[in-house]
Formats: C-alpha cells, sequence, structure tokens
C-alpha cells in the first residue's frame, strides 16, 4: 500500500464530492487535521472508519487502498461480506502494528536494564566511576523513553 497514493486518492475523490476537509472530517467524527494526515500520505484511515469514508466518497474499500478507480469492480460499495473482509484485515495489521511497537518498547526497556547492570561492572577509579554514573544516566533514560513509548501506544 502506498499511503501517499491514497492519500492523493482520497483528496482526489473528496474534492469531487465538491467537500471540504473540515465538511468530510464532520461527517466521519474525525478531526480536519486528520483528514490532511490522510491526504498527505503521513497515516492511513483507521479501520473503524474506512467504510464511512468510502461510503462518503462513494468508492470501494479496495480502490482506496489501491488509490484509483476500477472500471469493474468486483466489490461494490454496498457489498458488505467483501468489504467486512478488508476491515478485518486492515483491523488486523494495525493490531499487529501496535503489537509490533509494544514489543520495541519492552526491548527498550530491557536495554535500559542491561545498561543499569553494566553500570556495576564500572567502580573503583574516578575514569571508572565516571562511565558507571554514564551508564545509569543513559539506562535511565532509556527506560523513561520505553515507558513513555509505552504510554503513548496503549492510550491509542
Amino acid at each position: 500500500m502506498n499511503q501517499k497514493l491514497i492519500g492523493k486518492y482520497i483528496a482526489k475523490k473528496r474534492k469531487e464530492k465538491n467537500l471540504t476537509q473540515a465538511q468530510l472530517a464532520e461527517k466521519l467524527n474525525v478531526s480536519n487535521k486528520t483528514i490532511s494526515k490522510w491526504e498527505n500520505g503521513n497515516c492511513m484511515p483507521d479501520y473503524s472508519v474506512i467504510e464511512f469514508l468510502c461510503s462518503e466518497l462513494d468508492i470501494t474499500i479496495s480502490e482506496l487502498l489501491d488509490g484509483e478507480d476500477k472500471k469493474e469492480s468486483k466489490i461494490t460499495p454496498h457489498n458488505n461480506s467483501d468489504n467486512m473482509k478488508f476491515v478485518f484485515l486492515i483491523r488486523r495489521i494495525q493490531s499487529l502494528d501496535r503489537q509490533n511497537k509494544l514489543i520495541s518498547a519492552f526491548l527498550v526497556i530491557i536495554l535500559g536494564i542491561a545498561l543499569l547492570s553494566l553500570s556495576k561492572m564500572f567502580t573503583g577509579s574516578n575514569t571508572m566511576d565516571f562511565f558507571s554514573g554514564l551508564f545509569i544516566g543513559l539506562s535511565i533514560a532509556t527506560m523513561l523513553t520505553g515507558i513513555i513509548f509505552i504510554g503513548k501506544i496503549l492510550r491509542r
């Protein structure tokens, strides 16, 4: 999936419907900044609004994901069975993405713990104490970064 292409397609279809970003956002119950992010290719629409977005723009989910109109589409905007399959797949992809981010955040915390235990190896002289303090500082910063990332992921 090419986010930039999909974003341009959303913008094109929105303009064809003579809708502003704010008007489309209101219909979808999202912010106009969210619409702007989609159209700029910075992020993809969430699975919870994809069906509504396609319905508002009179396109199929397949067309949205391909970023182009299809002349003969087997999937119509009103074919719930096929649309639900697409929505399920998108939901699953976003769920896996979230899981990967959580795993990465936990790995950052584990790295912080490893740096903390490494700091215990450096003691005795002024130079060694310096490195010990450096590793303690790095470990705290690393663990805090991991905790912040986990908080941001869980808030979504």
